[in-house]
Formats: structure tokens, C-alpha cells, sequence
């Protein structure tokens, strides 16, 4: 394996990481396929056990099962670089990123919140790379400072995810349309912001641009600037490798222009979604949750939510989009049909070369 996650990065064909998608549209399906086509595959370990026959009495077990058993499926498939997204918000956050590390995953990309004390988890001999997802030049000073002091380790990179991206983002609502949070601005700002830590401590940190990249023009364009690689999400929806059902990938199909809302999560972030009639209901208060079975959420506070967001996410990745809702970014609309990953990434390869 590459000394630094930079150098990783740097050996990937395509150049291209795959965003994790909760709840259970990024499993070891999606994963694989991406890294035997030359990039980082990842599998998202929120709610993931809600596959699982008793996840409903024993969702924290559910979820341990499934998250060993996808990461290791995921290796049987397929050769290359595998990754995780633990949610710092999830309440098993600790047992998901204890289990990453014993297998051996390449890296963990942890975001939803700031992973303060994420190196604590690492052992002896481990070589998983930490890679937090931050929204400002801020947060990553923050977190290198704190990580630092405390354990002596810089982060390996950032996720820089601007205010298009989907699911949940790290912008108020005011932020989210202001030309000052432009993915470009923030880059740079957390370029600026980690060179110190950087020089001090002689690692390179890797930054990879996220939120909104969509072609292989806008990946070329940050590769030209000098970032090792950059994420993309929602394309890899429209896959048939991808793990969710196939309403869930139709609804990007059938996305317009404007066809995204920014909603109120129960998790306290804001987050872009396809809107459909259950967000309409939600918005007008005709959801509710039946019950808390788990408290996966540690922001969410189940007595006021208006519904609850595992289970309508899971909902809509079984294909149940009347109980649920689709999470994507601001170009889901440029979807045009289902396509196997191979298919994808010869397209944003061939995309990077036009003039």
C-alpha cells in the first residue's frame, strides 16, 4: 500500500472516489463495482444492519453484522481500494468505526458532524486512513489542532463538500445558494488553512473536492488544480451495480431541473432531497413516526421529529418511495437512465479528454 493516502489516491486509474449514500444505497454492490474500474469504492454503515430480519429488537447487533459482512463481500469482489462512511452523528458511532479498523478497511471518511476524537480508535499496526468531511477552511483547522495536541496525528485528508452536494450538508440555509461557499472558494480556503500543520508535522495532507462534481470536465478541472482525486455521489445512483431498488434509481431518471428541496432533517442538518409527496406531507405536518426503535440519530430528539429519517431512507431504498424519500445532489437532474458502473466511469473518462 502507498506510504500516504495522497499517494493512493494518486494511483487510482480514475482518479475518482465514490461518495458514501445512506441508508444502504452504497453497499458492497456499488463499492466493488467502483474499485475494479480504478476507484475507491465506499460503503455507507449508516443504519446498515436495517436490512437485517431483527434489526427491529437488536438494531445495534443488525447493524454489526451487516457492516462486517458488506465489507467483506465487498474484498471477495473485487481488488483495489475500499472505503466506509461512519456518520458522526450515528449513536453506534464507535462500534462502526471499532469494526472498520479490525477489517481492514483502507480508509474511513467520517463526516455529519466533526470526528474530534476519531484517532483514539486506531491500533497497533492499523494503517486505515482517516479522512474527515468538513465544509470550511475552519473545521480543518480545528480538527488538525485538536488531533494533534491530543494524539499526535494529522488527518490523512479531507472531503471538502460543497453546498450541492446531497443528503446531509454542513451550511446553514443561507449559505447554501451564497456564491462565497462555492466548492472552489472552500478548497482553497482549506488548502490555506492545513499548509501550517502540513509543514510542521511534514505530511500532505490530501484534499478531494465534493458536492456537485458531475462530468469529467469538472473532474479534470480540479485534477488540473492540483487535487489528487474528487468525489462524486449521485451519478453512481444510476447504476446497476448500485445497491438500492430500482424506484429509488428511477427517481433520479425521471428528476427535472429544480426537482430538489432543501428539507429540515430530523438529524438537525439541512439536506437536499428529491421532493416528493412525503416530503410535501412532512412540510405540512401529516408524518409521524410510528416509534423509536434504536435512537440511531444522536441529534435526533424523537419526540419532536416529524418522522424518522432510518426508516423513511430505508423505505425508499427498498423502492418505497411513498413512505420515504430520495437524497441527491443539485445535478440530479442530468441523470438520463441506468447504466452499469463500467459504462459510467468510461463516460467521465472519455468527458475528461473533450475539448
Amino acid at each position: 500500500m502507498a506510504a500516504t493516502f495522497k499517494e493512493m489516491l494518486e494511483e487510482l486509474s480514475s482518479r475518482i472516489v465514490q461518495g458514501g449514500m445512506g441508508v444502504r444505497i452504497s453497499l458492497s454492490g456499488l463499492a466493488s463495482a467502483v474499485m475494479a474500474e480504478g476507484g475507491l469504492g465506499v460503503i455507507s454503515l449508516a443504519a446498515i444492519g436495517m436490512g437485517e430480519p431483527n434489526f427491529a429488537k437488536k438494531y445495534f447487533e443488525a447493524n454489526i453484522s451487516a457492516a462486517k459482512e458488506e465489507i467483506r463481500k465487498a474484498r471477495e469482489m473485487a481488488k483495489g481500494i475500499l472505503g466506509v462512511n461512519i456518520m458522526v452523528a450515528l449513536s453506534d458511532f464507535a462500534s462502526m468505526v471499532e469494526i472498520a479498523i479490525k477489517e481492514r478497511v483502507d480508509v474511513i471518511f467520517s463526516g455529519a458532524g466533526l470526528p474530534l476524537d476519531l484517532p483514539r480508535f486506531l491500533t497497533d499496526g492499523s494503517l486505515t486512513k482517516l479522512v474527515p468531511i468538513i465544509s470550511s477552511g475552519k473545521a480543518a483547522r480545528v480538527l488538525c489542532k485538536k488531533w494533534l495536541k491530543e494524539f499526535n496525528y494529522l488527518p490523512d485528508g479531507f472531503v471538502v463538500e460543497g453546498p450541492k452536494a446531497g443528503g446531509h450538508l454542513g451550511f446553514s440555509q443561507d449559505e447554501i445558494d451564497n456564491p462565497n461557499f462555492a466548492l472552489e472558494k472552500l478548497v482553497t480556503d482549506v488548502v490555506q488553512e492545513i499548509y501550517p500543520f502540513e509543514k510542521e508535522c511534514k505530511k500532505e495532507i490530501a484534499v478531494i473536492p465534493a458536492g456537485g462534481i458531475w462530468s469529467g470536465k469538472d473532474v479534470e478541472k480540479f485534477l488540473c488544480l492540483g487535487f489528487p482525486a474528487v468525489q462524486m455521489a449521485t451519478r453512481f445512483v444510476a447504476t446497476d451495480e448500485c445497491d438500492a431498488a430500482l424506484p429509488f434509481k428511477q427517481s433520479y431518471v425521471d428528476s427535472k431541473e429544480g426537482s430538489t428541496c432543501i428539507i429540515k432533517s430530523p438529524v438537525g442538518m439541512p439536506g437536499r432531497a428529491i421532493r416528493n409527496k412525503f416530503i410535501q406531507d412532512t412540510e405540512e405536518g401529516g408524518k409521524k413516526p410510528d416509534r423509536c426503535f434504536c435512537h440511531c440519530i444522536k441529534t435526533c430528539d424523537p419526540k419532536k421529529a416529524p418522522y424518522c429519517i432510518s426508516k423513511a431512507l430505508q423505505n425508499a431504498q427498498k423502492g418505497d418511495l411513498d413512505e420515504g424519500f430520495a437524497f441527491a445532489g443539485a445535478n440530479v437532474h442530468q441523470v438520463e437512465k441506468i447504466v452499469p458502473v463500467r459504462e459510467l466511469m468510461e463516460a467521465i473518462q472519455k468527458e475528461r479528454q473533450e475539448d
